[in-house]
Protein backbone atom coordinates (compact mmCIF):
# COMPACT_ATOMS: atom_id res chain seq x y z
CA UNK A 1 0.00 0.00 0.00
CA UNK A 2 0.87 3.83 -0.60
CA UNK A 3 2.02 5.04 2.51
CA UNK A 4 4.12 8.78 3.17
CA UNK A 5 6.98 8.24 5.68
CA UNK A 6 9.49 10.38 7.62
CA UNK A 7 13.12 8.61 8.56
CA UNK A 8 13.97 11.76 10.27
CA UNK A 9 12.78 15.45 11.67
CA UNK A 10 13.19 18.21 9.65
CA UNK A 11 11.47 20.15 6.89
CA UNK A 12 8.40 18.79 4.78
CA UNK A 13 10.87 17.24 2.12
CA UNK A 14 11.96 14.92 5.31
CA UNK A 15 8.19 12.96 4.08
CA UNK A 16 8.64 10.62 1.26
CA UNK A 17 6.48 8.21 -0.56
CA UNK A 18 7.08 4.55 -0.09
CA UNK A 19 5.45 1.10 -0.50
CA UNK A 20 4.69 -1.09 2.60
CA UNK A 21 2.61 -3.74 3.80
CA UNK A 22 -0.91 -3.88 4.31
CA UNK A 23 -1.78 -4.22 7.74
CA UNK A 24 -3.91 -7.40 8.82
CA UNK A 25 -6.50 -6.30 11.79
CA UNK A 26 -6.08 -8.17 15.37
CA UNK A 27 -9.26 -9.91 16.78
CA UNK A 28 -10.33 -6.52 18.61
CA UNK A 29 -9.17 -4.01 15.72
CA UNK A 30 -10.95 -2.69 12.14
CA UNK A 31 -9.23 -2.28 8.97
CA UNK A 32 -9.95 0.84 7.50
CA UNK A 33 -9.65 2.30 4.34
CA UNK A 34 -8.58 5.67 4.64
CA UNK A 35 -10.24 8.62 2.09
CA UNK A 36 -9.37 11.61 4.09
CA UNK A 37 -7.05 12.91 7.06
CA UNK A 38 -6.15 16.16 7.98
CA UNK A 39 -3.14 18.24 8.29
CA UNK A 40 -2.62 20.70 10.67
CA UNK A 41 0.16 22.62 12.98
CA UNK A 42 0.18 19.50 15.50
CA UNK A 43 1.19 17.40 12.20
CA UNK A 44 4.18 20.12 11.48
CA UNK A 45 5.48 19.82 15.19
CA UNK A 46 5.93 16.51 15.11
CA UNK A 47 7.42 16.19 11.67
CA UNK A 48 9.90 18.57 12.66
CA UNK A 49 10.55 17.37 16.96
CA UNK A 50 9.73 21.01 17.53
CA UNK A 51 9.23 22.11 20.90
CA UNK A 52 11.39 19.67 22.25
CA UNK A 53 9.08 17.88 24.45
CA UNK A 54 7.98 15.74 21.00
CA UNK A 55 11.25 14.44 21.13
CA UNK A 56 11.29 13.13 24.02
CA UNK A 57 8.13 11.56 23.81
CA UNK A 58 8.23 10.14 20.72
CA UNK A 59 12.27 9.67 19.69
CA UNK A 60 15.16 12.45 20.26
CA UNK A 61 17.43 11.50 17.56
CA UNK A 62 14.67 10.03 14.99
CA UNK A 63 10.66 9.75 15.16
CA UNK A 64 9.39 6.87 16.70
CA UNK A 65 6.65 6.03 14.47
CA UNK A 66 7.79 6.54 10.94
CA UNK A 67 4.12 7.27 9.45
CA UNK A 68 2.47 10.35 10.95
CA UNK A 69 -0.98 11.69 10.94
CA UNK A 70 -3.97 11.28 14.05
CA UNK A 71 -7.37 11.87 12.15
CA UNK A 72 -8.71 9.91 9.70
CA UNK A 73 -12.04 9.36 7.92
CA UNK A 74 -13.00 5.94 5.39
CA UNK A 75 -14.57 2.68 5.51
CA UNK A 76 -14.34 -0.26 7.33
CA UNK A 77 -12.76 -3.03 4.75
CA UNK A 78 -12.49 -6.18 7.60
CA UNK A 79 -12.87 -6.17 11.16
CA UNK A 80 -11.23 -8.83 13.76
CA UNK A 81 -13.23 -11.71 15.24
CA UNK A 82 -13.92 -10.04 18.55
CA UNK A 83 -15.07 -6.56 17.22
CA UNK A 84 -18.65 -5.82 18.43
CA UNK A 85 -19.60 -2.28 17.78
CA UNK A 86 -18.59 -1.68 13.78
CA UNK A 87 -18.96 -3.70 10.81
CA UNK A 88 -17.73 -3.91 6.90
CA UNK A 89 -18.66 -1.09 5.48
CA UNK A 90 -18.96 1.27 8.28
CA UNK A 91 -17.97 4.74 7.19
CA UNK A 92 -15.97 6.09 9.93
CA UNK A 93 -13.56 8.91 11.62
CA UNK A 94 -11.25 8.15 14.00
CA UNK A 95 -8.08 9.34 15.92
CA UNK A 96 -4.74 7.22 16.51
CA UNK A 97 -3.62 8.79 18.70
CA UNK A 98 -0.94 6.39 20.30
CA UNK A 99 1.14 5.44 17.30
CA UNK A 100 -0.05 7.91 14.57
CA UNK A 101 0.27 5.92 10.71
CA UNK A 102 -2.68 7.92 9.42
CA UNK A 103 -0.90 9.22 5.93
CA UNK A 104 -0.90 5.72 4.70
CA UNK A 105 -4.28 3.94 2.34
CA UNK A 106 -5.10 1.47 5.06
CA UNK A 107 -4.75 1.63 8.93
CA UNK A 108 -5.99 -0.74 11.71
CA UNK A 109 -7.20 0.32 14.94
CA UNK A 110 -8.93 -1.15 17.88
CA UNK A 111 -12.04 -0.46 18.36
CA UNK A 112 -11.11 0.87 21.69
CA UNK A 113 -9.80 3.98 20.06
CA UNK A 114 -11.62 7.03 19.55
CA UNK A 115 -13.92 6.22 16.81
CA UNK A 116 -17.52 6.71 15.76
CA UNK A 117 -19.69 6.33 12.26
CA UNK A 118 -20.81 8.88 10.36
CA UNK A 119 -23.90 9.65 8.06
CA UNK A 120 -24.04 9.11 4.60
CA UNK A 121 -25.22 13.35 4.53
CA UNK A 122 -21.30 14.03 5.46
CA UNK A 123 -18.01 13.45 3.60
CA UNK A 124 -15.19 12.06 4.17
CA UNK A 125 -13.60 15.53 3.87
CA UNK A 126 -15.87 17.11 6.26
CA UNK A 127 -15.64 14.03 8.77
CA UNK A 128 -12.14 14.25 9.10
CA UNK A 129 -12.05 18.04 9.55
CA UNK A 130 -14.85 18.64 11.85
CA UNK A 131 -12.82 15.61 13.68
CA UNK A 132 -9.64 17.31 13.70
CA UNK A 133 -10.34 21.29 14.88
CA UNK A 134 -13.92 20.14 16.52
CA UNK A 135 -12.26 17.35 19.20
CA UNK A 136 -10.25 20.30 20.22
CA UNK A 137 -12.42 22.70 20.61
CA UNK A 138 -15.08 20.45 22.42
CA UNK A 139 -12.47 19.46 25.11
CA UNK A 140 -11.36 23.68 26.15
CA UNK A 141 -14.43 24.75 25.86
CA UNK A 142 -17.19 22.14 27.57
CA UNK A 143 -14.52 20.12 29.25
CA UNK A 144 -11.39 22.44 30.34
CA UNK A 145 -13.77 25.70 30.44
CA UNK A 146 -17.13 24.33 31.67
CA UNK A 147 -18.66 26.97 29.21
CA UNK A 148 -22.01 28.20 30.41
CA UNK A 149 -24.86 30.16 28.58
CA UNK A 150 -24.68 34.21 28.95
CA UNK A 151 -20.65 34.13 29.15
CA UNK A 152 -18.55 35.96 27.06
CA UNK A 153 -16.13 34.13 25.13
CA UNK A 154 -13.21 35.74 23.40
CA UNK A 155 -11.22 33.24 20.53
CA UNK A 156 -7.52 34.43 19.30
CA UNK A 157 -6.84 32.63 15.74
CA UNK A 158 -11.12 32.17 15.05
CA UNK A 159 -10.36 31.42 11.55
CA UNK A 160 -8.14 28.53 11.77
CA UNK A 161 -8.68 24.81 12.34
CA UNK A 162 -9.39 24.64 15.86
CA UNK A 163 -10.97 28.34 16.26
CA UNK A 164 -13.28 28.03 13.50
CA UNK A 165 -15.12 25.15 15.31
CA UNK A 166 -14.93 26.69 18.53
CA UNK A 167 -16.60 29.93 17.34
CA UNK A 168 -19.23 27.23 16.46
CA UNK A 169 -19.64 25.31 19.63
CA UNK A 170 -19.24 28.25 21.92
CA UNK A 171 -22.63 29.53 20.29
CA UNK A 172 -24.07 26.25 20.87
CA UNK A 173 -23.64 26.42 24.56
CA UNK A 174 -24.98 29.83 24.93
CA UNK A 175 -21.57 32.29 24.69
CA UNK A 176 -21.41 35.95 23.41
CA UNK A 177 -18.40 35.49 21.02
CA UNK A 178 -15.86 37.51 19.94
CA UNK A 179 -13.41 36.36 17.25
CA UNK A 180 -9.96 37.45 16.75
CA UNK A 181 -8.74 37.36 12.82
CA UNK A 182 -7.74 39.36 9.97
CA UNK A 183 -10.06 41.20 8.33
CA UNK A 184 -10.00 38.99 5.17
CA UNK A 185 -11.30 36.12 7.14
CA UNK A 186 -14.18 38.18 9.33
CA UNK A 187 -17.30 36.99 6.67
CA UNK A 188 -16.49 33.36 7.54
CA UNK A 189 -15.70 33.88 11.01
CA UNK A 190 -19.03 36.18 11.54
CA UNK A 191 -20.71 33.19 9.26
CA UNK A 192 -19.63 30.91 11.87
CA UNK A 193 -21.79 32.53 14.45
CA UNK A 194 -19.21 35.46 16.13
CA UNK A 195 -20.85 38.36 17.51
CA UNK A 196 -17.92 40.07 17.33
CA UNK A 197 -14.74 40.34 15.26
CA UNK A 198 -11.54 42.15 16.19
CA UNK A 199 -8.86 42.54 13.54
CA UNK A 200 -5.60 42.03 14.44
CA UNK A 201 -3.43 44.05 12.63
CA UNK A 202 -5.89 47.27 13.81
CA UNK A 203 -6.02 45.89 17.44
CA UNK A 204 -4.50 44.37 20.28
CA UNK A 205 -7.21 42.43 22.24
CA UNK A 206 -5.59 42.09 25.22
CA UNK A 207 -5.32 45.69 26.02
CA UNK A 208 -9.30 46.22 25.36
CA UNK A 209 -11.88 47.68 27.82
CA UNK A 210 -13.69 44.55 27.85
CA UNK A 211 -13.34 41.49 30.23
CA UNK A 212 -13.78 37.83 29.02
CA UNK A 213 -14.78 34.61 31.23
CA UNK A 214 -12.76 32.30 28.90
CA UNK A 215 -10.17 33.61 26.36
CA UNK A 216 -9.16 31.07 24.36
CA UNK A 217 -5.82 31.33 22.08
CA UNK A 218 -6.69 28.87 19.77
CA UNK A 219 -3.51 29.45 17.67
CA UNK A 220 -0.89 29.41 20.72
CA UNK A 221 0.28 33.06 19.82
CA UNK A 222 -0.47 34.74 23.35
CA UNK A 223 0.52 34.19 26.74
CA UNK A 224 -1.62 33.76 29.70
CA UNK A 225 0.50 36.83 31.39
CA UNK A 226 -0.56 39.06 28.59
CA UNK A 227 -4.05 38.48 28.95
CA UNK A 228 -4.98 38.44 32.51
CA UNK A 229 -6.27 41.72 31.89
CA UNK A 230 -9.25 41.29 29.76
CA UNK A 231 -10.00 38.32 32.21
CA UNK A 232 -12.64 38.41 34.48
CA UNK A 233 -12.09 37.81 38.01
CA UNK A 234 -12.52 33.90 37.96
CA UNK A 235 -11.64 33.77 34.38
CA UNK A 236 -10.25 31.24 32.31
CA UNK A 237 -7.32 31.53 29.44
CA UNK A 238 -7.16 27.95 27.54
CA UNK A 239 -4.09 27.53 25.09
CA UNK A 240 -3.37 25.04 22.67
CA UNK A 241 0.71 25.14 22.71
CA UNK A 242 2.33 23.24 25.21
CA UNK A 243 4.94 24.99 26.65
CA UNK A 244 7.04 24.90 29.82
CA UNK A 245 5.74 28.18 30.91
CA UNK A 246 2.24 27.52 31.10
CA UNK A 247 2.37 24.36 32.57
CA UNK A 248 4.26 26.07 35.72
CA UNK A 249 1.15 28.76 35.33
CA UNK A 250 -1.41 26.21 35.33
CA UNK A 251 0.49 24.55 38.57
CA UNK A 252 0.69 27.86 39.94
CA UNK A 253 -2.74 29.76 39.20
CA UNK A 254 -4.65 25.87 40.36
CA UNK A 255 -3.55 26.89 43.99
CA UNK A 256 -5.86 30.14 43.85
CA UNK A 257 -9.31 30.83 42.93
CA UNK A 258 -8.46 33.37 40.49
CA UNK A 259 -7.79 33.74 37.08
CA UNK A 260 -6.49 30.42 35.85
CA UNK A 261 -4.49 29.23 32.43
CA UNK A 262 -5.07 25.63 31.11
CA UNK A 263 -3.95 23.56 28.60
CA UNK A 264 -4.74 20.25 27.84
CA UNK A 265 -3.52 17.19 25.40
CA UNK A 266 -7.12 17.40 23.68
CA UNK A 267 -5.86 14.17 21.42
CA UNK A 268 -5.14 11.82 24.46
CA UNK A 269 -8.63 13.00 25.68
CA UNK A 270 -10.91 12.00 23.06
CA UNK A 271 -13.46 9.30 23.15
CA UNK A 272 -16.09 7.74 21.29
CA UNK A 273 -18.83 9.82 23.32
CA UNK A 274 -16.98 12.87 21.89
CA UNK A 275 -16.62 12.14 18.27
CA UNK A 276 -20.39 10.55 18.10
CA UNK A 277 -21.32 14.12 19.77
CA UNK A 278 -19.70 15.59 16.98
CA UNK A 279 -21.14 14.38 14.00
CA UNK A 280 -24.95 14.76 15.54
CA UNK A 281 -24.02 18.18 15.61
CA UNK A 282 -22.29 18.14 12.20
CA UNK A 283 -25.64 15.37 10.88
CA UNK A 284 -28.15 18.41 12.06
CA UNK A 285 -26.49 21.58 10.37
CA UNK A 286 -25.42 22.87 13.84
CA UNK A 287 -21.66 22.34 13.25
CA UNK A 288 -20.10 22.87 9.20
CA UNK A 289 -16.94 21.89 8.23
CA UNK A 290 -14.19 24.22 6.73
CA UNK A 291 -12.02 22.97 4.44
CA UNK A 292 -9.52 25.86 2.86
CA UNK A 293 -7.28 23.41 0.04
CA UNK A 294 -7.18 19.91 -0.38
CA UNK A 295 -4.22 17.30 -1.39
CA UNK A 296 -3.66 14.44 -2.96
CA UNK A 297 -1.25 12.04 -0.67
CA UNK A 298 1.51 12.37 -2.92
CA UNK A 299 1.54 15.66 -2.42
CA UNK A 300 1.63 15.59 1.98
CA UNK A 301 4.86 17.87 1.89
CA UNK A 302 2.85 20.69 0.02
CA UNK A 303 0.34 20.14 2.51
CA UNK A 304 3.08 20.67 5.72
CA UNK A 305 4.00 23.57 3.55
CA UNK A 306 0.78 25.45 3.39
CA UNK A 307 0.22 24.94 7.03
CA UNK A 308 3.40 26.45 8.11
CA UNK A 309 2.33 29.92 6.73
CA UNK A 310 -0.07 30.18 9.07
CA UNK A 311 -2.94 31.53 6.47
CA UNK A 312 -5.09 28.83 6.20
CA UNK A 313 -8.50 28.85 6.66
CA UNK A 314 -9.79 25.92 8.61
CA UNK A 315 -8.94 22.68 7.39
CA UNK A 316 -6.04 21.51 5.40
CA UNK A 317 -7.14 17.62 3.67
CA UNK A 318 -5.13 15.04 1.57
CA UNK A 319 -7.38 13.00 0.26
CA UNK A 320 -6.88 9.22 -1.50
Amino acid sequence: MRAMVQMSYGPPEVIVPQEIAKPSPGDKEILIRIQAVSVGPSDCAFRKGDPAMIKLIYGWSRPKYAIGGCELAGEIEAVGKEVRHFKTGDRVLGMSVKNFGAYAEYKCLSEESPLAVFPDNISFEEAVGICDGGATALTFLRDKAKLRKGQKVLINGASGAVGIYAVQLAKYYGAEVTGVCSAGNEALVRKAGADYIIDYNLEDFTRANKAYDVVFDAVGKRSFSSCKRVLTTKGVYLTTTPKLSILFQMMRTSLFKGKRAVFAAAGLMQNNANLAFLMELAGNGTLNAVIDRRYPLERLPDAHKYVETERKKGNVIVTF
